[in-house]
């Protein structure tokens, strides 16, 4: 009799524990914390991130919209830092230069450097120009191939920002052959072919668009 007791022991205590001990937690998460929908940014801004021995710096991931055509150029151009002045002169997170800034008159080379509201209008006031001076050959070239690149609208007007929309034009109607490259080498093609596939539809092309009272 002994020993069937202190078998059966063991086994009762571990019904009991079954019975109460693993029963289901109901908790309640603040509204504030629900996510209901899609995020804006899909991935952290600047994250940094390792891959085996190499350490990668990642913009963050908008898709093909505007916002993710903006972003993506301005993390070529200056890993999206709005304060920064490169070798070259070129300021913020654009890199615009001081003649591109008093054309769309801004006059200030300090306060557009520290307004990261005044660096977004001047980023589409310049993407509507340059696609009003580029508006015939966007209708005439996109869709077609240029040195095995398909030509889009985005990948004409992101090369624009680099080279100007007069240096695009050359490029584009001398099919490739006037190919001119910025100080730190980075070619029309190449921009046409990095920014190609971006839905930058709804900004209009507006002649000699300027920023006011600035």
């Amino acid at each position: 009799m002994r020993k069937w007791t202190i078998f059966l022991f063991p086994v009762i205590i571990v019904f009991i524990l079954l019975s109460f001990g693993f029963k289901p937690v109901k908790v309640s998460v603040p509204e504030a914390l629900r996510v209901n929908g899609p995020t804006k940014v899909l991935f952290p801004n600047h994250k940094t991130i390792l891959i085996k021995t190499r350490t990668l710096t990642a913009p963050p991931f908008l898709g093909t919209s505007y916002n993710g055509f903006k972003e993506a150029l301005a993390f070529k151009e200056s890993q999206g830092n709005y304060f920064t002045t490169n070798a070259f002169g070129y300021l913020g997170k654009y890199q615009f230069g001081i003649g591109t800034l008093e054309l769309l008159g801004v006059y200030n080379a300090t306060r557009f450097l520290n307004d990261p509201i005044l660096q977004e209008k001047v980023f589409q006031t310049n993407l509507s120009r340059n696609k009003w001076i580029l508006r015939r050959d966007i209708k005439r070239f996109v869709g077609k191939e240029i040195n095995g690149q398909e030509i889009t609208e985005s990948g004409i007007l992101a090369a624009a920002h680099l080279a100007g929309a007069g240096n695009v034009k050359k490029y584009l109607r001398s099919y490739g052959k006037e190919n001119v490259n910025d100080n730190y080498g980075s070619t029309v093609s190449y921009y046409i072919k990095k920014f190609s596939g971006y839905d930058i539809s709804h900004v209009a092309p507006i002649r000699n668009p300027r920023i006011q009272k600035i």
